[in-house]
Order: C-alpha cells, then sequence, then structure tokens
C-alpha cells in the first residue's frame, strides 16, 4: 500500500508570518499548503455531538468539518470533498476532528502528488498531545517571532484580542506549549525564528525542506508568483505584504506601533521566553499591577474590537462578509447541536 502524504503542522500562534513561509513552500509541488481551516474554532461546539463512537454523531462532525472548509475565506483549489466518501473511509479509525481535518489535508495533497500535508492551524498547537496518537510521524515547525513585535501584529488582527496584555497571555501560553512540544519530541519540532527569515530567507527555507525531507527550490523566494499570494494580499489587510519579499526592517517595526509601558508588559510576561529565543529586552520588565489588569483589559479589548468591527465593514466589505459568513457557519453549526434532543445533549460527555 502507497505510504500516505506526511502530515506537518505549523504552531503555535497567528501572526508570526506563518503565511510568508506557507506560501513559499506551497510553491514547492512536493508540500501540499492550503489556508488553514482553523479547526480549533469549532472545537467550542465538540462535545455538542456527544460519543463519536456514535455513527451518526460522527457522520454529522464530518459534514460539519466539510462544511467549514467550505466556508472558507480562501478556498482550497481543485478541492471538493464527499462526506459520505471521508467519513467511510475513516470510520474504523480512531474517532477525533484533527482526523476528519487530517483526511482532507492528505486527500488534498494525494491529488496534487504531494510527498508533504502541512496544516497552518497553528492554534492546535494545544492539541499536539493527540494529534501525535493519531499520527506518530507528525511533525512540527514551530514558528517564533519577538512578542513585541507579534503583539503589535495581534493588537491590529480583527482574529485576535484588542489589548496588548491580553495578546502577551495569548502569545505566553502558546509559547510555552511549543517549547514545551519542542523539549518533549526534539526529533519532531523544528523551531525557527521569523527574524531569521526576515534576514535570510533561503537559509530558513532550505532547514525547513530538510526537515520536511522535501527538495529546496529556488522559486520557492518569490512568492510573486504564487497566485494564491496575489489573491490574498487584496483581500485582506492582514495580507497585504505577502506578495512582497522579506523585509529585515520590519523586525522592529513595532517600536512605533507600541507604547514603552506596553512593551513593558510584554516583557515582563513573555521575558523568560524572550531570553530563551534570543530576544533582548528594552525595559526592566517590571510593569506596575495596574498594567496586568485583565479585567480592565477585557473591557478595553471588547470596546476596539466594536470600532474595528464596524471599521472592517466601511474599508473592505469583502473581508468583513466573508469572515462574517464564516461566523455564521460557526454559530449555526453550535446553534443547530444545541436543538438536538434532550437525551442526545445529556449523552454529551463534560
Amino acid at each position: 500500500m502507497k505510504a500516505r502524504p506526511r502530515p506537518v503542522l505549523m504552531i503555535p500562534l497567528r501572526r508570526c508570518g506563518s503565511h510568508a513561509l506557507r506560501l513559499r513552500l506551497g510553491l514547492n509541488p512536493q508540500c501540499y499548503a492550503p489556508y488553514p481551516l482553523h479547526v480549533v474554532d469549532l472545537m467550542p461546539a465538540l462535545p455538542l455531538y456527544g460519543d463519536l463512537d456514535d455513527d451518526r454523531a460522527y457522520f454529522q462532525l464530518v459534514v460539519d468539518v466539510v462544511g467549514l472548509q467550505a466556508a472558507s475565506l480562501v478556498k482550497w483549489p481543485d478541492a471538493a470533498f464527499d462526506p459520505v466518501e471521508v467519513f467511510d473511509a475513516i470510520r474504523d479509525q480512531p474517532r477525533s476532528v484533527h482526523r476528519v481535518t487530517w483526511e482532507l489535508l492528505l486527500r488534498g495533497a494525494e491529488r496534487r502528488g504531494a510527498r508533504v500535508a502541512l496544516d497552518k492551524s497553528l492554534d492546535s498547537v494545544h492539541y499536539a498531545a493527540e494529534q501525535l496518537a493519531l499520527f506518530p510521524d507528525l511533525r512540527f515547525v514551530n514558528v517564533v517571532r519577538d512578542p513585541r513585535a507579534q503583539v503589535a501584529s495581534m493588537n491590529a488582527a480583527v482574529i485576535h484580542d484588542f489589548d496588548t496584555l491580553l495578546n502577551t497571555r495569548t502569545w505566553v501560553r502558546a509559547h510555552e506549549a511549543g517549547r514545551a512540544l519542542a523539549a518533549a519530541h526534539p526529533e519532531r519540532v523544528l523551531t525557527v525564528r521569523y527574524e531569521d527569515f526576515l534576514a535570510d530567507d533561503e537559509h530558513t527555507l532550505r532547514a525547513i525542506c530538510a526537515f520536511l525531507d522535501i527538495d529546496f527550490l529556488p522559486a520557492m523566494r518569490d512568492v510573486s508568483t504564487s497566485s494564491e499570494a496575489r489573491q490574498i494580499s487584496r483581500l485582506s489587510a492582514l495580507w497585504s505584504s505577502n506578495t512582497l519579499p522579506p523585509v529585515p526592517a520590519n523586525a522592529d517595526k513595532f517600536r512605533s506601533t507600541l507604547r514603552l509601558p506596553e512593551i513593558e508588559v510584554i516583557e515582563t510576561l513573555a521575558g523568560g521566553l524572550m531570553d530563551h529565543y534570543g530576544y533582548p529586552r528594552m525595559t526592566a520588565a517590571s510593569a506596575p499591577a495596574a498594567a496586568l489588569d485583565v479585567d480592565a483589559a477585557a473591557i478595553r479589548s471588547e470596546r476596539e474590537r466594536l470600532r474595528s468591527w464596524e471599521a472592517l465593514e466601511r474599508t473592505n466589505h469583502r473581508d468583513h462578509t466573508l469572515r462574517t459568513f464564516r461566523g455564521d457557519y460557526l454559530a449555526t453549526v453550535q446553534s443547530r447541536l444545541r436543538r438536538r434532543t434532550p437525551a442526545a445533549v445529556q449523552a454529551t460527555p463534560g
């Protein structure tokens, strides 16, 4: 029986420069790297399916994951999945939402004749143990970025919170998970710093290709040839630079967007990880207690979230509409599951 493509998960947190790497890897025919499903957004609804050993519950989950792929902001090229075929192919294997997601990716890679299926659903780092149990040959590309630069980028993105404290806490949790995974499975995790990619993209791409057992192709450096890169750069301001070559000066861009007290908050919470990954501090890393008030930060973030979504609707109606459609799909899935019979809900674990 022919071996299936190798599964590879990029981790641990969005706005780390992962699209720049994914798009370049996707220029290599040996690597299938479509726009990620971010199946973690479906996880709040997962307990509502009940016992996945029940064929009815598991088939519904398969249908909903296939639907999530169809509701994605960026469609996978030439990819239409029949939920019946997917269910029949994996029904006798360990059951998991991650198994369903990987089946779609592996099928897409097989259609392309690729040796690697890459999932850029970075937040799935928090479910790494479950995925390793499903795929013992799973590998991880751990993309690290200076938390000051990454948090500055997260603050301006509708996919995250709108506050430095909250986003720093998210950064720390994600990178603690990534670091722990690398310590537990050093042979399965390659850690790369985004700043090193900015300084020498070829060296970083060669390292990743070697880790994935695929060939480095010089053409991977020219992302302007990627039709997807051109498409998404026009779709959302979050991806506007994805057709450009690496800009080393962007590594310090946070200095003009973050105030010094914000930088100290980041360094207070993330200082240990910054030291581990080689990012020198700019402050004493001793932010006052008032600056670490999570409740106040949540109020600020929610207020700014409403403003940002209103601004997005005014300035980029396509991006706003597509993100709203995906959000509505996830809400519809959860609402439908909640309307199930009381007996089904009582059978739900947890």
